[in-house]
């Protein structure tokens, strides 16, 4: 085959190595693609063709800037990832077949050839990964596998297994502390636990064999149930936490979370459906009435603090000169505590407008690098135990509300120095990856066990050994996610015990106005 040198190609032929093509042809491919940089930290993402996305389930701008670690979701001990990290170490070649898992969670093998892109110098710059789904081709592998395995005492056990199955199923039934019928594919209820029966108070009479529509004469017919269960529940199985309020002629309004799922079973039992009923209507108005409070106490508590405030303020302006020290350092102590209650304050208030859905951004371009310097200083005046490092490039102009990402910032470093008392160093990074901005705090303190990490941005939420050491409310990060959401980006967390948290957040560069003011 005849071989051209590039410098000999004609301009017809140049054309077809535009970059423009060249990323049309990328984003056409069936093929999953992405490309991490191997000079930032990490090894982030920094393209991900449109094939990736529809095979990982994850949008564009929920994987830009993660490593591709993420997902292997917990499932972190498979020896092709060792493949992998030992191939990026020495800046290799290879091909490995992995488990991955999508945005909500399904399993599937991938096929990746992984490809190292070096410099003229032959530095390692950029890793090219293609990804091929081989789900299928391992499924059948797999269940080749098992049909070679099957031996004539299994088929005895599974037929024992199925002839017991019904009073396996109906000890569940009863055990499970929520409603729950079991019906047919035509949804008529094969039996009900005496939780549903207690709830809704029916008797299992007036409830085997009905079709669900026809419960309590009629009550049950719900335009939201028909549509979960006829148009949501046969394409999208199981069904999680479907919400559903109703009002019943005898029990009154009730708010429920509805959970359905098909099962599909050989022989006698074939085709059933179990739904799950929550009555979460007093969890609610709990929750509701916890807000109410939150929002009313937090909003009167603001205007005796405030003339508070003004009175130290006040205190400290006209304090004689020949004042004891004493009373000096009561003074200060006052204005210390004072300004601490401030701030939480400030803090309830910014979780009641969230909640209420009134939080306000005054979005406007201003100097990104200037205000994480201007930050960082002065977090580093009044710490003298740490060192904060700051590392990456230059970001220069962003869309946002400069005053609320000074408050992700400030939250995100306090933390970091608060949890790490045995460590002196800080690390901050601040990059461009694709078309975001992307911030990571680094400490090497506590750290949070992996049945943590999921709830660490949930509103009050803190980590139990955490809570007895260090004073607080759980709601700064609460806030810090909230905040980075409304300006459409993501704040993530990845920390093991005793090794120390990473928390990172990436900004759309060039985010949208209008968008961002009706998000």
């Amino acid at each position: 085959m005849e071989t051209k040198n590039i410098n000999h190609i004609s301009v017809s032929e140049k054309r077809f190595l535009d970059p423009t093509i060249l990323a049309s042809v990328l984003d056409a491919t069936n093929t999953g693609i992405v490309i991490t940089d191997n000079l930032l930290p990490d090894n982030p993402i920094i393209y991900c063709n449109a094939a990736f996305e529809k095979m990982c389930g994850y949008d564009h701008d929920e994987i830009i800037g993660h490593n591709c670690r993420f997902l292997q979701n917990k499932d972190r001990s498979q020896e092709a990832r060792f493949e992998i990290a030992e191939a990026i170490r020495n800046g290799e070649n290879c091909v490995v077949e992995i488990r991955n898992y999508t945005k909500d969670g399904q399993l599937f093998y991938n096929q990746l050839y992984l490809s190292a892109v070096k410099d003229l110098s032959g530095n390692v710059t950029h890793f090219i990964g293609i990804q091929n789904d081989v789900t299928s081709r391992k499924k059948a592998e797999q269940t080749l596998q098992m049909n070679f395995k099957e031996t004539e005492q299994k088929v005895i056990d599974r037929t024992k297994m199925l002839k017991e199955s019904e009073e396996y199923l109906s000890s569940i039934v009863e055990t499970i502390r929520e409603s729950l019928l079991v019906m047919d594919k035509d949804y008529t209820i094969l039996s009900a636990n005496h939780h549903f029966l207690n709830t809704f108070k029916v008797s299992l009479n007036e409830t085997k064999g009905k079709l669900l529509y026809d419960l309590g004469n009629g009550q049950w017919d719900i335009p939201e149930l028909r549509l979960m269960m006829e148009e949501i529940l046969p394409t999208n199985n199981p069904v999680l936490d479907y919400e559903v309020e109703h009002e019943f002629p005898h029990i009154g309004r009730k708010l429920m979370l509805l959970n359905a799922h098909r099962v599909e079973l050989e022989g006698q039992f074939k085709d059933r459906i179990l739904l799950a009923i929550e009555d979460i209507t007093e969890k609610r108005a709990v929750e509701q009435r916890k807000d109410d409070f939150l929002s009313i106490a937090s909003h009167e508590l603001k205007t005796p603090l405030t003339t508070v405030v003004g009175y130290v303020q006040m205190m400290q302006r006209l304090m004689p000169e020949n004042s004891s020290e004493r009373f000096r350092s009561v003074v200060d102590k006052t204005e210390r505590y004072v300004a601490r209650l401030n701030q939480l304050l400030k803090e309830l208030m910014d979780v009641s407008r969230i909640q209420t859905g009134n939080i306000e951004l005054h979005m406007d371009y201003f100097d990104f690098d200037k205000m994480v310097r201007e930050t960082i200083e002065g977090i580093q005046a009044a710490t003298r135990g740490h060192r904060i490092i700051v590392k990456g490039q230059p970001i220069n102009q962003c869309y946002g509300d400069e005053s609320n990402l000074v408050q992700v910032i400030t939250n995100l470093i306090s933390n970091a120095i608060k949890y790490s008392p045995d460590s002196k160093e800080i690390d901050i990074h601040v990059s461009r990856v694709s078309s975001f901005i992307k911030f990571s705090v680094r400490d090497y303190g506590l750290g949070i066990k992996e049945d943590d990490l999921k709830k660490v941005f949930e509103r009050f939420y803190r980590v139990g050994e955490i809570q007895k050491n260090y004073p607080g409310m759980g709601i700064g990060l609460y806030i810090c996610d909230q905040i980075i959401k409304n300006h459409k980006g993501t704040l993530w967390v990845e920390s093991e015990p005793g090794k120390g948290s990473v928390f990172s957040f990436t900004l759309p560069v060039n985010l949208d106005k209008k968008a961002a003011y009706e998000y």
